[in-house]
């Protein structure tokens, strides 16, 4: 049983309302024994990198944010004196970040500690199921899109390949944003499916036809932008076959491989990119989508005591859009909701 923690100087005790849960979580609990020394972070460690909650306590020095305040965590917590930390883009610390649940005690708890006011972001009257995933899965695709938006003029083509907890957002976030026609890629009709509910004017079986499927659509000239939420060889070289000269790939999944590119083979001039986290500012444009109503998160709802199942889950390929731990007290849902 871990005690209740205490803020200290400059901290903020969260009552915990909600956390969702990430690949990269799955990741770390797969991690053998024998890896442990080469990640920079302690083990073992409280994971949660998503979280909502209400302000239940404020060490001594804290200004600018009520007791009872809901909000939801920027997760990036970088050593705020750097370039990149004086920009808001903590996410890029030049000293190295660290986040709750990846390096600091995260969500998947009653309570967590939060080191400082400005990883606050307040979110009103907005549901925290609605909300805690938007520290992640809505910030991490919103920036990669925001990068591109230049690309994705009317006539153009994004493809998002794995409509999953980051790939549903990113599908709403680039029909809100932009004038871009969208295709989606998944394995799993339930989840193309689910792209198209969320606003894909194409879904297709991310397999080796998925390509030439892409040139019909864009009359033999390929996509624009593509957004990899995957990340493997398989969807690294499946990217690369669906581009057309001059495209842009951005690589956004963790699954352990890369988009591999040579001068004389495929599509000239594409270029490639990776994009973490998000900034600050950005995670507030976020809140403002969601409260009025420009995009939402599919939901799956777990207890805090079911926790272990919704991970399973998770690594099954079981969670449609993002996966969601409320505290133990309160009922949770056991089919996918969109909050």
């Amino acid at each position: 049983m871990i005690e209740k923690p205490s803020p200290g100087p400059g901290e903020i005790l969260l009552k915990v309302t909600a956390s969702g849960l990430c690949h990269s979580d799955e990741i770390l609990m797969s991690m053998s024994p024998d890896k442990y020394d080469k990640y920079r972070f302690a083990i073992p460690q409280t994971l949660g990198h998503e979280p909502a909650g209400i302000v239940d306590e404020l060490g001594a020095g804290v200004a600018g944010i009520e007791v009872g305040t809901p909000v939801i965590v920027y997760g990036c917590w970088g050593c705020g004196l750097c370039e990149m930390c004086a920009d808001g883009s903590e996410n890029l610390c030049l000293r190295g970040m660290t986040a709750p649940g990846l390096g600091q005690p995260g969500a998947m708890a009653e309570y967590m500690l939060v080191d400082s006011v400005r990883h606050l972001v307040p979110i009103g009257d907005l549901a925290p199921v609605a909300a805690a995933s938007l520290a992640d899965a809505g910030l991490t695709p919103y920036q990669a899109i925001r990068s591109m938006v230049h690309r994705l003029a009317g006539g153009s083509t994004a493809v998002v390949i794995g409509a999953g907890g980051l790939g549903h957002v990113a599908i709403q976030l680039l029909r809100t944003l932009t004038a871009t026609r969208v295709v989606a890629l998944d394995v799993t009709e339930d989840k193309l499916a689910l792209a198209q509910r969320m606003g894909a004017h194409d879904a297709l079986i991310s397999d080796r036809n998925a390509p030439s499927a892409i040139k019909r659509i864009t009359s033999g000239r390929g996509a624009d932008v593509v957004f990899d939420f995957v990340g493997t060889d398989a969807t690294g070289k499946l990217a690369m076959m669906s581009c057309s000269p001059g495209a842009s790939v951005v690589l956004l999944g963790a699954g352990g491989g890369g988009v591999h590119s040579q001068f004389s083979r495929g599509p000239a001039n594409v270029s490639v990119s990776t994009s973490l986290w998000g900034r600050r500012k950005q995670l507030f444009e976020l809140v403002t989508m969601a409260q009025r109503g420009q995009i939402e998160i599919q939901t799956q709802c777990f207890s805090l005591d079911d926790t272990p199942k919704a991970y399973f889950l998770l690594k099954q390929g079981q969670i449609l859009g993002r996966a969601v731990v409320v505290p133990s007290s309160d009922v949770p849902s056991s089919e996918p909701s969109a909050e």
